[in-house]
């Protein structure tokens, strides 16, 4: 009887040719995106993936707020962990993390480039599952200055020779770290992202006792079957314990105090497993993705997959009309409505597995364009799990019963007196659940339209908005302590080349800042204030052009302004500061009995983001940049018109001064885009989806036109014949469909409203909902429905009406 039902499905699709391509081509498509989405999605959740204790490692996140500015951040300071050993049972393992960016690494003669070095504890390798080549995990890092690389990072330092036991120099550290072990190269998804790895016992601040200096993030290895909620409520006791005294020591305030006045202060952990799509925490691991993308193309999976059911559904009840007869026949002939029923939903079927197996082949050619998109490896690995091809199939399957679960009862249910008679092929010209399926398609159109434009629109502010300042033709160089006290000398060199107009030197850039600082106000005492700090020489304020609001910038003709600061309009708006210029910050000294330095506000700069727009304005201080400050950047900034070769001359004044030390540099402009690279591959995305949404809805309005126009032939054919002219013909077929695409603009827009509202309620710095953003979508949505059913109409309105009025 199987095999029966096949063979006949198989012919019945035959015979329909045109209405198998438009629904094939529909299917794949819907499925094309659905899988690519789900390959998206699936990339995302599986970060973290990989480690054995991977539900009990959890981070030591650091949520505060003081005097008004609040901070959530994964810096914690250096004694947290080794104190939670200690006094938590709770705790198994922990490792400190410390990465310092860019690093040049030199092995005899030769340099390399590092994105990340970091700095661990020994016991990284026995919390995280990262495998070693070489080297055992329990003794690799155990003493300082010991170092594992990476299998690529071996490759590429010492070609075919062992690493083990080679001596290198990491960044500017003068002494030398032995390699003791080599790690396979951190998978893709990894919230890790570093290819060297050193003992934390190397730095200088590994013994720091100082609990208010937050500058490593801290993870631990919970026992088996402890409470996260257990170890957060004995942080409350810990921080009396060890962070009460300091604030009694700088402050004068107890606990009590400090928080009775609004405060907060407080450690939280994290589920190692949420820390990639955890976009409000600020760290040092590779950056986070933002959720709501995945809800937005999960959203945008279903909607297509919608739309591609739609329109099966659409097409299979429109054609109803022509197979009514064979139904009929079936039906005298002696079959019930269950073989029926079973006949339609295997053409069904059959249809979506054809669907599947083109749109593999799809995905397989356009894989490399959506990874180089997303600057991911998304891969379809068939036979890499046991499930993945049954899993495909049963996506298949699930697609084609619910797309032709409604055509096959529908189909079924006609009555062979009423197919002789003609009554259902008069019954099919009314076509009301068509029109309700149309509206439903067009809405989901709109939907997609507009939220794309208002994505497209959003990130075009957050690229185009003035960020208060220059950011055009400026060029950071950093690792600025390599040039060590010769800063003076080297701008002076820098000026000396045809095209650099002004260079400044600096412990922190825009988007590349240093640590949140806590300070006190003379008169205010039992108040702390937090504010991002900059030490800056007196160029810097020209060189990226920030605008003085009130007061004076640093100056040499003052030598007092060596101790001074200037800070943004935000400090002065969020502390109440009545008269700036009055006000003397003091700074905290770990000796209570040294004479406090005071710092007099001597100017306020204009605010100018010195983070993304995805984050507020918060206070900002600059202090003097003395000459024993060696770390931080070097901002040149170029003229307009500045020669080609330019950048080589600085690279040779560079070679001049550090002994052809590796230069490494950034433009600020590409840095700031490189700031929403997410949401600009996810905008690229939402186009190509939409698109794609809207080819599948053009091609069943397509088909259900050709259905439609087939139908009104004999009517159209006597319209003509009493005098109705082309255009005439040509409103009354898509007056319907302007009909119906306004009202899917009705049912769209709300919904699109509350939707676009909420998404942009993540952004500090936003657009405003435009009606003409909801007012292009149905533009659009109404050009594609008419040029759409623009052929298949034209061609019935140009019959000759003595063809027409013989149709049928």
């Amino acid at each position: 009887m199987s095999k029966n039902i096949i063979k006949h499905s198989i012919r019945a699709l035959n015979r329909q040719k045109g209405y198998v391509f438009i629904n094939i081509i529909g299917l794949s498509i819907g499925i094309v995106c659905s899988l690519l989405i789900s390959l998206f999605v699936i990339n995302e959740l599986s970060f973290d993936q990989n480690h054995e204790y991977k539900e009990r490692i959890y981070r030591v996140n650091l949520h505060g707020k003081i005097g008004g500015t609040e901070a959530h951040v994964s810096s914690t300071c250096s004694p947290l962990g080794p104190t939670m050993m200690k006094d938590f049972p709770e705790v198994e393992n922990f490792s400190r993390y410390d990465s310092y960016g860019v690093s040049v690494i030199k092995y005899e003669d030769k340099n390399f480039t590092e994105e990340i070095f970091v700095l661990v504890d020994s016991s990284f390798f026995e919390i995280f599952t990262v495998p070693l080549i070489k080297g055992n995990k329990s003794t690799v890092l155990n003493a300082p200055y010991q170092a594992v690389i990476s299998e690529s990072t071996a490759k590429k330092m010492f070609g075919n020779t062992d690493p083990i036991d080679k001596m290198i120099k990491l960044g500017t550290d003068t002494n030398l770290y032995k390699v003791t072990g080599i790690m396979t190269d951190l998978p893709d998804n990894s919230s890790f992202d570093a290819d060297i790895f050193g003992s934390f016992t190397s730095s200088r601040r590994a013994n720091d006792g100082n609990w208010l200096s937050n500058s490593f993030e801290t993870y631990v290895l919970l026992k088996e079957g402890t409470s996260p909620d257990l170890v957060n409520s004995k942080f409350v006791s810990l921080l009396e314990n060890y962070v009460g005294p300091l604030l009694e020591q700088y402050l004068g305030l107890t606990m009590a105090e400090f928080f009775e006045q609004g405060n907060q202060y407080y450690y939280e952990l994290q589920p190692l497993l949420e820390i990639h799509l955890d976009p409000n925490i600020v760290h040092e691991v590779k950056p986070s993705s933002d959720p709501k993308y995945l809800y937005i193309f999960g959203s945008i999976a279903l909607l297509i997959i919608i739309i591609a059911a739609i329109n099966f559904m659409n097409l299979s009840t429109a054609q109803s009309a022509k197979r009514a007869k064979e139904v009929g026949i079936k039906k005298v002939s002696g079959s019930s409505k269950g073989l029926l029923i079973r006949q339609f939903m295997v053409e069904s079927i059959l249809l979506s597995l054809l669907s599947l197996i083109i749109a593999i082949l799809i995905i397989e050619f356009t894989l490399p364009f959506f990874n180089q998109i997303l600057n991911s490896k998304l891969e379809l690995n068939y036979l890499e799990s046991w499930y993945n091809i049954p899993g495909l199939i049963v996506i298949s399957l699930v697609v084609g019963v619910i797309a032709g679960s409604y055509p096959a009862f529908f189909l079924s249910s006609f009555k062979p007196v009423s197919v002789l008679k003609g009554s259902i092929k008069d019954s099919m010209k009314n076509g009301k659940l068509r029109s309700i399926l149309v509206i439903l398609q067009f809405s989901i159109s709109i939907i997609l339209i507009v939220g794309t434009l208002i994505i497209f629109q959003q990130i075009s502010y957050m690229l185009n908005k003035d960020m208060g300042f220059e950011k055009d033709k400026m060029v950071v160089l950093e690792r600025a302590r390599v040039i060590g006290t010769k800063i003076k000398s080297f701008k002076a060199e820098l000026l000396k080349i045809p095209g650099v107009k002004n260079v400044s030197a600096s412990t922190a850039a825009p988007m590349h800042n240093n640590n949140g600082n806590g300070y006190t106000i003379e008169g205010r005492d039992q108040e702390t204030f937090l504010l991002e700090t900059n030490w800056v020489d007196y160029d810097y304020f020209d060189t990226y052009d920030i605008k003085l609001s009130s007061g004076r910038l640093f100056s040499e003709s003052y030598s007092t302004d060596v101790d001074a600061c200037i800070v943004n309009e935000s400090a002065v708006r969020n502390f109440n500061f009545t008269d700036p210029m009055a006000v003397r910050f003091i700074e905290p000294d770990d000796d209570p009995e040294a004479e406090p330095l005071l710092m007099p506000v001597i100017g306020v700069v204009e605010d100018f983001h010195f983070r993304s727009l995805h984050y507020k304005i918060e206070p900002y201080m600059f202090k003097f940049r003395n000459e024993n400050i060696l770390w931080g950047y070097i901002s040149i900034r170029l003229a307009k018109d500045a020669p080609e070769n330019t950048l080589t001359k600085i690279e040779n004044v560079w070679n001049e001064f550090t002994s052809n030390e590796p230069i490494q540099y950034f433009f600020m402009d590409e840095e700031l885009r490189n700031l929403y690279k997410e949401e600009q591959q996810n905008a690229i995305l939402s186009i190509v989806f939409t698109i794609l949404g809207i080819i599948i809805a053009s091609l069943g309005l397509f088909g259900l036109t050709s259905f439609t126009t087939e139908q009104r032939t004999k009517e159209i054919g006597i319209r003509k014949a009493m005098g109705a002219s082309v255009g005439n013909v040509f409103y009354i077929i898509s007056k319907e469909i302007i009909v119906l695409v306004s009202i899917a603009t009705i049912i769209a827009w709300p919904i699109i409203y509350y939707i676009a509202r909420n998404w942009l309620q993540n952004y500090q710095y936003k657009i405003d909902l435009s009606f003409i953003y909801f007012a292009i979508g149905f533009i659009i949505s109404l050009a594609i429905a008419i040029l759409t059913i623009t052929y298949r109409t034209l061609k019935v309105a140009r019959l000759n009406p003595a063809r027409s009025l013989r149709y049928e």
